[in-house]
């Protein structure tokens, strides 16, 4: 993404980003840090988590499940998908075979995607 390029702020929803809202608030109320300056850790923490997970997760992941919901809203797709099994392949000696009782997907178009791309049907890049 390019300079001056906002990030989505959905990862300040994850434990790490709600630990670090708590910190800043607990910050901000003792009057240690000015709260631009928190807005700025927190713009920060947007770039610097995607940036990471584009560049350092390199791991193929099927999913298999049942699709409970879906929708579209400006660009970003929402999956809510019970009783998901995640195969990641890549992991050590073979693949790992992961589930959960329910999970929620967010998928987002990328900085980088061409605009009214489609896709050929089989993937899509997220």
């Amino acid at each position: 993404m390019s300079a001056g390029q906002s990030y989505y702020e959905f990862y300040r929803g994850s434990s790490i980003g709600t630990a670090l809202t708590d910190a800043l608030d607990e910050l901000i109320t003792q009057g240690d840090i000015p709260p631009q300056l928190a807005m700025r850790v927190l713009q920060q923490f947007d770039k610097s988590l995607t940036e990471c997970l584009q560049k350092g997760v390199k791991n193929k992941t099927t999913v298999k499940g049942h699709l409970a919901t879906y929708r579209l809203c400006d660009d970003v797709w929402t999956f809510v998908v019970k009783d998901p099994q995640f195969k990641m392949e890549g992991t050590g000696a073979g693949s790992e075979l992961v589930t959960a009782p329910k999970v929620k997907i967010v998928a987002c178009k990328s900085g980088d995607a061409p605009e009214g791309k489609k896709s050929g049907g089989k993937s899509a890049d997220f």
